[in-house]
């Protein structure tokens, strides 16, 4: 399964590519950050975020889009920043056929650490080990947009056979007692 896991964020919104299924070793194949200037409108960022996912959805053809699931932040123009630049993924997705699924960072932080309550340097060192990678992501966008791609191969694609496997028992006629 190859998911590209989305950070949102209009400053910095972060993505990652990772190819794997559970029980197996997982693969990076893409990590970055998208930064839109802060004197550009709102309009014009969230155009810009909208075209740097859609070329990455083109490249790297994922099966799967893991958003984090905004939450309510002390600050509301960063929340709202946030919330219109994860709808701007869900969009794209959606423009290609690609499944969303949301996943909050608590989800995140105990799926990769093992921990609801990581740190993000435990969140980048999990990432980094979990992949195998030479030097940690940074800046921490770019680990948890890994890190969401990861939760979402370990927890997602296992919900995602259970709903399979419960869908096709009750499809399959049941015999009764002999």
């Amino acid at each position: 399964m190859r998911v590209l896991g989305i950070d949102p964020g209009l400053t910095r919104c972060g993505v990652g590519v990772v190819d794997g299924t559970v029980g197996r070793p997982l693969t990076m194949v893409h990590v970055g950050v998208y930064r839109t200037p802060a004197d550009l409108d709102t309009a014009r960022r969230l155009h810009r975020l909208e075209q740097a996912i859609e070329e990455d959805v083109l490249l790297h053809r994922p099966d799967v889009v893991a958003v984090e699931r905004v939450f309510s932040q002390h600050n509301v123009s960063t929340v709202m920043g946030t919330a219109q630049a994860s709808g701007v993924a869900m969009l794209v997705a959606a423009r290609h056929g690609i499944p969303v699924h949301l996943h909050t960072p608590s989800e995140v932080k105990a799926s990769v650490t093992g921990s609801g309550r990581a740190d993000k340097a435990q969140v980048t060192q999990m990432v980094t080990r979990l992949l195998r990678l030479t030097e940690a992501p940074k800046p921490a966008d770019a680990a948890d947009a890994l890190a969401l791609a990861i939760c979402h191969i370990w927890r997602g694609g296992a919900k995602n056979r259970l709903e399979l496997a419960v869908a096709a028992a009750r499809a399959t006629p049941t015999r009764g007692p002999r």
